[in-house]
């Protein structure tokens, strides 16, 4: 059973509901599964347990509410640009709650090609494990992590708002250290 807190982020001018408890620099990654939306060489609706997927390699994990908000297509549009600069040593993989067809389509249209995108539409798993699940919309709450080769989590960021964008200099450049390292 998921802890429900209701004081840690507004839907307006009311708090909603975030099930589970926000995880910490330090700990190991929670392990979760997810369906392709876009991911090379995989097809929709696949289930991939994403950190197993890209083991070896340094992870930004970036939850969104959806890919159809503007907020979230800046956000992700601008994590496939940094993305292209950081090499084969650094995934960069979107969680939403979208649809797997919508996600694909909406990258197609976006031309985004370097961002691993995932659905958490059928269970939450990543929601319930990383606190991210926004229960009133069944939505995610805006957040990023990095997890490191040993998947350990080196960088956690919960946005206090949904209409906040990360502070993308600093996800870079934990990103960096890491795959330097």
């Amino acid at each position: 059973m998921l802890v429900e807190r209701t004081d840690v982020i507004k839907l307006g001018d009311k708090f909603a509901t975030v099930l589970g408890e926000d995880v910490q620099v330090g700990q190991p990654a929670p392990r979760f599964k997810a369906q392709v939306g876009a991911w090379t060489g995989l097809n929709p609706w696949t289930e991939v347990d994403v950190l197993a997927e890209t083991a070896g390699t340094v992870r930004i994990l970036a939850a969104v509410p959806s890919l159809s908000t503007s907020v979230c297509d800046t956000e992700t549009r601008r994590f496939n640009e940094e993305a292209a600069g950081l090499g084969e040593a650094v995934r960069v993989i979107t969680i939403s709650a979208d649809l797997p067809p919508t996600q694909k389509n909406w990258c197609a249209a976006a031309g985004v090609e370097r961002v691993y995108v995932v659905s958490d539409h059928l269970d939450m798993d990543f929601a319930g494990k990383y606190a991210t699940w926004i229960k009133e919309r069944r939505w995610h709450r805006r957040a990023v992590f990095v997890v490191g080769q040993d998947d350990r989590l080196h960088y956690v960021a919960y946005m206090p708002a949904l209409g906040e964008q990360p502070n993308y200099a600093e996800v870079i450049a934990a990103a960096r250290k890491l795959a330097a390292a």
